[in-house]
């Protein structure tokens, strides 16, 4: 029983990682580009919105560009999501596959003399965060306890699904110890052998030795 609420509350705690919402701040400047990385779950939903701070110009206006970490066979980047001069803007996808996701900004007009600044507010989110409630609690046939069934039904989920991957993570690491042992016990095999023949050919060397020396 120990064992097993050890698992649920590092299942749990795995999932407050990886679910999670990051929202930060922070500048371009012109001619750069910043990007940002976020590690999603194959098929977790995810949403972004963005926006630039105190705009006073066009000039400030930033490109945005959202990609996936797929490559296909003919070695293009999925583009999730991209959007020119704007001033704001907001993103959703659901992973195909899990991995690092990037956000990219930069000024949409890179050169200025001199250079200039924007700060932008970015917030991404990813799992369960990606997830609002509030718009579903506003439903006149929907009351609070059915609002706290649903997030906790998506808790659960969430929770068994992320039980499933550490038992497959743990499946992986069973295999590579087996492997690794079964090479090793080749390569101990293997070494036994050649000392083994060496020792007999010393011997073998040593008895014919002596019989031409006559000493045997």
């Amino acid at each position: 029983m120990e064992g097993v609420m050890g698992v649920l509350v590092f299942a749990l705690l795995n999932l407050l990682a990886l679910h999670r919402a990051d929202a930060l701040r922070f500048e371009i400047e012109s001619g750069r580009t910043k990007c940002i990385t976020e590690e999603i779950k194959k098929n977790s939903m995810s949403v972004g919105k963005y926006s630039v701070v105190g705009l006073t110009s066009e000039d400030e206006h930033i490109t945005v560009r959202v990609t996936s970490p797929y490559v296909n066979r003919a070695g293009y980047v999925g583009h999730l999501h991209y959007a020119e001069e704007v001033e704001s803007g907001n993103f959703a996808f659901t992973a195909m596959q899990q991995g690092d996701f990037l956000a990219c900004f930069w000024l949409s007009k890179p050169y200025h003399n001199p250079p200039i600044r924007v700060t932008i507010d970015f917030e991404w989110k990813s799992g369960i965060s990606s997830r609002d409630w509030k718009f579903v609690a506003k439903e006149r046939n929907i009351i609070a306890m059915e609002k706290e069934l649903m997030n906790m039904g998506d808790m659960v989920k969430s929770i068994h699904e992320e039980m499933a991957y550490l038992r497959e993570r743990e499946q992986e690491m069973q295999d590579l110890n087996r492997k690794i042992n079964t090479r090793m016990a080749r390569l101990s095999f293997l070494s036994l052998t050649i000392i083994a023949s060496v020792v007999m050919l010393q011997l073998w060397y040593l008895k014919t030795f002596f019989e031409k020396t006559k000493i045997l």
